[in-house]
């Protein structure tokens, strides 16, 4: 902690000089905050760590302070080509634990774009900072580390006279140690088709994920060679060692998810309205009409700059139907795998929307709940339930930002949800109401770049009662 403080203020004071003195500088970003949290339980309230990309510890109380640094450079003739990089030091668990959030950087020509490292990244179309969390990827957990190339926004297909656009990414992470299958592998892939190019359009797109590869001591090796990475890209059946059984074969290599989405947009000077859709699959079982699994939203998104009202965002989330139309003993378990205990998680969160309860949380709801050990002998988790105990949940949320006065911008958000566990956990014989709430408020004060944000969280529900307060300041220098 002293060494980040030290840094800190290093930062503050050379700054002005860097700015002076050359090209580096020109388009360096420069923040510093601290933020500050504390909770009526032994936890946070869940809108207070959810959706903030693994920064905010879930303790009573803990005070997290980070610094980052953002630079771009622009080449050639048009400035068609940059270089972006970036870091983000975190400090928090009442000071021992240090880590890059963020650590990244990325290669770009036009739309196009090689990036490599640990960086933000939230999937889908939705308003990610009023949704209730994506199903792929929400910004819940630490970024995994990852290299790829993306098409990073919607580009014209040629010939098609700008009425058909397409975007989409391909990437490759680590997924680290601490998992139950140690060093896996993260393959990663979205595609994204747009028609329309004026007031109204349509868009669909695809969402891959599989953790593959990897190993432990305690278990027969998983092939990881070239011709299994290709069977984990097109979803291919196959051994990879992971199934000695003839009751389950032939199997998918990996632990494979993913995301179908389709919306409609409509907007004009003034406003965006966006309809959307988007349903979960595991194996591929439950890609089918009869499904109706879904996160299901409306937003709108006020463009005036004036406007008290920024954004607004409704949405309805039920997973309770998953495959319910074949036999349990081959049902999907979404987030679960049966070689991959540790599922959907990276460092402890979930990866996608933060509304399902892994053992982490539900350690705080439920007494007899304790985390999986990852590094003990499998038998210690084998055979002893999910590490995802809750995904079958229905609930509405509600999502607002919006200003107040000049200096003042506000955020709510307000979640319903009954949440009925997975088909094995004791814990959930009847469905369990949870509400969770936040309301967020940040003052740009009068001095230049320096801005306070205050938050209070209250949940509440058969799953517990918890009151949280965040108070937060951050100063940033740089150009935008």
């Amino acid at each position: 902690m002293k060494h980040l403080l030290i840094t800190i203020s290093l930062a503050g004071c050379c700054m002005p000089v860097w700015a002076q003195n050359g090209s580096f500088a020109d388009s360096l970003q420069v923040q510093a905050g601290t933020t500050g949290t504390v909770a009526s339980q032994e936890y946070l309230p869940l809108w207070l760590t959810a959706k903030r990309f693994g920064t905010i510890s879930d303790r009573k109380s803990d005070l997290s302070t980070h610094l980052r640094l953002r630079n771009t450079h622009r080449f050639g003739q048009e400035e068609d080509f940059y270089l972006r990089y970036g870091i983000n030091l975190y400090n928090n668990n009442h000071f021992r634990d240090v880590f890059f959030e963020e650590a990244f950087a990325r290669l770009g020509y036009r739309k196009w774009e090689i990036r490599g490292g640990r960086y933000e990244e939230m999937l889908g179309e939705q308003d990610h900072e009023l949704s209730s969390g994506a199903w792929g990827i929400s910004g819940n957990a630490l970024p995994i580390p990852k290299i790829g190339i993306a098409l990073t926004e919607y580009a014209d297909v040629p010939f098609t006279n700008g009425w058909l656009q397409v975007k989409g990414q391909f990437s490759h992470g680590w997924m680290g140690k601490d998992q139950f299958i140690k060093n896996a592998y993260l393959h990663e892939k979205t595609l994204y088709l747009r028609i329309g190019k004026e007031r109204l359009r349509v868009y669909g797109g695809v969402q891959h994920f599989a953790v593959w590869g990897g190993n432990r001591s305690d278990l027969p090796r998983i092939k990881n060679s070239f011709s299994d990475y290709l069977n984990i890209v097109i979803g291919k059946e196959g051994d990879d060692g992971t199934v000695n059984s003839d009751e389950f074969a032939p199997n998918r290599p990996g632990d494979h998810r993913g995301v179908l989405e389709g919306g409609i947009t409509w907007e004009n000077d003034a406003m965006l309205l966006q309809l959307y859709n988007q349903s979960m699959f595991e194996t591929g079982q439950n890609i089918s009409i009869k499904n109706t699994d879904r996160l299901l939203g409306l937003s709108y998104r006020n463009k005036n700059e004036d406007g008290a009202l920024r954004g607004l965002t409704l949405e309805f989330i039920n997973t309770k139907k998953m495959n319910d139309w074949d036999p349990l003993n081959v049902r999907e378990s979404y987030y679960n795998n049966g070689t991959y205990l540790t599922g959907w998680e990276y460092q402890g969160r979930i990866v996608g929307t933060p509304l399902f309860i892994n053992r982490q949380r539900g350690q705080h709801y439920f007494s007899d709940v304790k985390p999986f050990d990852w590094d003990q002998h499998r038998d210690s988790t084998t055979g002893r339930g999910w590490n995802i105990i809750s995904n079958r949940v229905t609930g509405l949320h509600l999502g607002g930002r919006y200003t107040i006065g000049n200096a003042l911008q506000g955020k709510t958000l307000i979640t319903y949800t009954k949440n009925f566990g997975n088909y094995n956990d004791a814990n959930f014989t009847r469905g369990l109401t949870q509400w969770y709430t936040l309301q967020e408020v940040q003052w740009r004060t009068p001095l230049n770049g320096f801005s306070v944000t205050g938050g209070l969280a209250v949940d509440w529900g058969n799953l517990g009662s918890n009151t949280g307060f965040m108070l937060g300041a951050q100063w940033s220098f740089g150009s935008d």
